[in-house]
């Protein structure tokens, strides 16, 4: 790494880097205002308008070939560009519904909308990662952050416990994903994903590198939530604002697929001797990911820790692709984080204007609900498009995206686990469609006493984003230019030019 040479590119730099930075600045800006002027109604909109010039340019970005700026410590345009939209677009997302949630629940903190733009721009450098130091100060940065939003209502004592687990086990894990790290770069004498290789083949200290390579492949399935792993995931989501929850469940997530992607596919994917190690052991987290994150579900009665479970399964579903490690599942994971995104977003945001209890849902029951779909009709249909894809019924989004992560891994071999991913997602239809059973089908009769006197009031705002993304959700899946798009990512020759 050479200094010398850092104000010849600092320009380039910059532009490579503007979305982190931005996100930074204007993170900065919103909490210095907060602390000047508490809670402005002002604060919600210039965190909204940064995460949309970001998602402007990131879009504008998309289409340009993967390249890496900072001395290669992050890659830009590309991939990295695409998964940089699905995290903003689930940012942008979540501070929409959280405005008029926190009013409701009568917590409009302006630094809350300072730490989903500091969260942010951890996700975006976690996601683009092209080394790993700079995984690591953007997972803790991502980290920090949703540690304090998850008890950012510091009355509820479910939430402030929630946040307790959440950073202790977040705590513990990281020791793992460091040392991990250490392990790593004393095998292998580099921190950066496309010189492991090469690294390894001239390293003496090979099985140094696999336990490294398991130390690490521990920390990230911490933060993905996959089984044995997973501890935290119902707590955390049941515990903290229902936005903010689904903030969690789909920017984090997809920040840490996409690293964990960029890992294998340049660095530990390369690596020859003992790669069907590693497959061998994704895989059978992934099955066992899909299993408990299914069956656990199936006996909630609080819809948020229900989505919790689902959430645990999904990840199961991403590994199967990354167990297979080819390009083509490689390009189905990094397509179905957008559908997983527009999903959860959805169902969470749906979900987050049907509270009733006073603890952001915590101690609701989907019982409690019963007939909503007839006093909510926008939240009961748009609901229903969400369970069913979140259950993969043709022709939504949810559909092509299983089809995305399941036929590489057939065409990899692992037929045994895509089979059982499919009748995982057949047998999650029961307590998916279970949501719009009560929804629709109990009497409202049976509802709540506070569920059949509230009138449960619905912003503009909140029906654009449950709209939209049930409208991307019927259109996305049967327009082929974006899984194309991913598909182009990963096909042979594109990152030769990374360093």
């Amino acid at each position: 790494m050479e200094l010398s040479s850092a104000f010849d590119t600092i320009l380039v730099d910059l532009a490579g880097g503007a979305s982190i930075l931005w996100l930074s600045l204007i993170g900065i800006i919103v909490i210095v205002w907060d602390i000047f002027r508490n809670d402005a109604p002002a604060v919600p909109w210039i965190a909204g308008a940064s995460v949309v010039v970001a998602l402007g340019y990131e879009l504008y970005k998309v289409g340009d070939p993967s390249s890496t700026v900072f001395f290669s410590l992050i890659q830009t345009g590309g991939v990295a560009s695409f998964v940089n939209i699905v995290i903003l677009t689930s940012s942008f997302f979540s501070i929409v519904l959280s405005v008029p949630y926190l009013k409701g629940i009568q917590r409009s903190y302006g630094e809350i909308y300072a730490l989903i733009l500091f969260a942010t721009s951890g996700m975006v450098m976690l996601g683009t990662a092209n080394n790993m130091v700079t995984v690591f100060v953007g997972l803790e940065t991502m980290s920090i952050a949703l540690y304090i939003l998850t008890g950012i209502v510091r009355s509820d004592e479910g939430a402030l416990e929630s946040a307790l687990k959440y950073f202790l086990l977040g705590a513990f894990s990281t020791g793992f994903f460091l040392y991990g790290i250490a392990l790593i770069y004393g095998a292998t004498g580099t921190m950066y994903f496309t010189e492991m290789a090469i690294g390894y083949s001239a390293s003496e200290l090979r099985p140094l590198f696999w336990v490294g390579v398991a130390l690490f492949l521990v920390g990230f399935m911490f933060k993905v939530g996959a089984v044995p792993f997973h501890m935290w995931t119902p707590d955390v989501y049941q515990g903290a604002p229902t936005p903010l929850a689904g903030f969690m469940a789909t920017a984090s997530k997809t920040a840490a697929f996409a690293a964990l992607i960029l890992v294998l596919y340049h660095g530990i994917g390369t690596v020859q001797l003992g790669g069907a190690d590693w497959q061998l052991a994704l895989s059978l987290v992934a099955l066992v990911t899909v299993v408990v994150g299914n069956l656990l579900a199936l006996t909630q009665d609080n819809v948020k820790r229900m989505l919790a479970y689902s959430s645990i399964a999904h990840a199961g579903y991403v590994l199967i692709a990354l167990a297979a490690g080819t390009s083509a599942a490689y390009a189905g994971a990094v397509y179905y984080l957008l559908i997983y995104a527009l999903m959860n977003i959805g169902a969470f945001g749906a979900i987050s204007l049907l509270e009733w209890d006073g603890k952001e849902g915590r101690l609701q029951t989907l019982n409690s609900l019963a007939g909503i779909g007839f006093k909510k009709p926008l939240i009961g249909v748009t609901m229903g498009v969400f369970m069913f894809s979140l259950t993969g019924f043709p022709p939504l989004g949810g559909f092509f995206g299983k089809l995305a992560v399941f036929a590489p891994a057939i065409d990899a071999g692992l037929t045994w686990l895509a089979i059982v991913g499919v009748l995982a997602s057949v047998f999650s239809g029961y307590y998916y469609l279970r949501v719009l059973y009560v929804f629709w089908m109990k009497p409202a009769t049976e509802a709540d006493p506070s569920v059949q006197s509230s009138s449960f009031p619905v912003s503009r705002s909140s029906s654009f984003v449950l709209v939209i993304c049930a409208i991307l959700l019927l259109v996305i899946g049967l327009v082929p230019g974006v899984r194309d798009l991913t598909l182009s990512f990963f096909t042979q020759g594109v990152y030769t030019a990374l360093p």
